[in-house]
């Protein structure tokens, strides 16, 4: 086990990520430490840090990102506050293999493909941003069931078509970093790109419109407006729409193409479940936009940049 001692002069109450980088090793850039936001004692301003990497680094692998660590102590006997602990920021090779074997990649769209949550940023533009966002945390956390949370929040505030078409206008999608270089390799290669979201069509469509992604590979929610605009709901047949819902729906795609290999890429609990037999065969989690942690440590790989799966798409040439 590597032993990295960094001293530390003084810890700011919010750093996420804070990076330490490693002076012992040519292959170790920077370690990831996410840090919770803390204005008590328990995180105090003078200290040592002890981190202790308990995964060894594949020399050969593109990947420049290593391990975020597997333990961080205040020396003076005071735990410091990490709430996220995970060594799959590094691909097995066994999840390159698989990555690069792929006939097609599914991504998720809120917080993955577009830096925002769509339902959030939908709630906020009618005036109930805040009592929603904190529904969507949870569904996404997977403490609620998803049927369940997109029903309360959508009640909540009840937009009509005009309502949607005036955000539409006025409020673009904003992509992540990387994600229009990721989905052009993938196509070069000739690998099919699916947007597969608890989201909802109507918003989603202008994105795979940017993208180039034939709106026949959105798998997504759909508003429902009665014959006035007004908000009737949603269509509850979509297997996005319950729980367990993009595996259903991974699964559906798998099938109708014949594809041998699907790879799920995602940031929440919903993108997951979708990580099963039938289904998906390879998960990734996204966590540039919302890291959460019961998400992030049971996936194949964990990112934070796209630049790194587009390296580990481009290594395979």
């Amino acid at each position: 086990m590597a032993q990295l001692r960094v001293q530390c002069s003084r810890l700011p109450s919010r750093l996420s990520p804070l990076f330490l980088s490693s002076s012992s090793s040519s292959t170790s850039p920077s370690l990831p430490l996410h840090q919770q936001s803390s204005s008590d004692p328990l995180c105090p301003p003078e200290c040592s840090i002890s981190l202790s990497c308990t995964t060894k680094l594949d020399v050969g692998s593109p990947i420049s990102r290593p391990p975020v660590v597997a333990e961080a102590i205040v020396h003076d006997s005071r735990r410091l506050c990490v709430p996220y602990i995970s060594d799959n920021t590094l691909p097995s090779q066994e999840v390159l293999k698989i990555l690069r074997s792929g006939d097609a990649v599914c991504f998720d769209v809120d917080s993955t493909v577009c830096i925002d949550e769509g339902i959030d940023e939908l709630a906020n533009f009618c005036g109930a941003g805040e009592a929603v966002a904190e529904l969507t945390k949870r569904a996404m956390g997977g403490s609620v069931s998803l049927q369940e949370a997109l029903s309360a929040r959508l009640n909540i505030f009840k937009p009509s078509l005009a309502q949607l078409n005036d955000f539409l206008s006025k409020r673009p999608p904003r992509l992540s970093p990387g994600i229009p270089e990721v989905v052009k390799k993938l196509k070069d290669m000739n690998v099919d790109v699916y947007l597969v979201s608890g989201g909802f069509r109507q918003m989603i469509k202008p994105v795979a419109s940017f993208l180039g992604i034939p709106p026949e590979n959105i798998y997504a929610n759909q508003l429902l407006f009665g014959s006035a605009g007004d908000f009737v709901g949603f269509d509850p047949e979509e297997p996005t729409s319950k729980t367990g819902g993009k595996a259903v729906a991974v699964e559906m795609i798998k099938k109708k193409q014949g594809y041998k290999v699907v790879v799920m890429v995602g940031d929440g609990a919903t993108d997951l479940e979708a990580r099963r037999e039938g289904s998906a065969d390879l998960f990734i989690c996204y966590g540039g936009a919302q890291l959460r942690q019961s998400v992030a440590g049971r996936a194949d790989w964990l990112i934070f940049n796209f630049d790194d799966l587009l390296e580990a798409l481009r290594f395979s040439n």
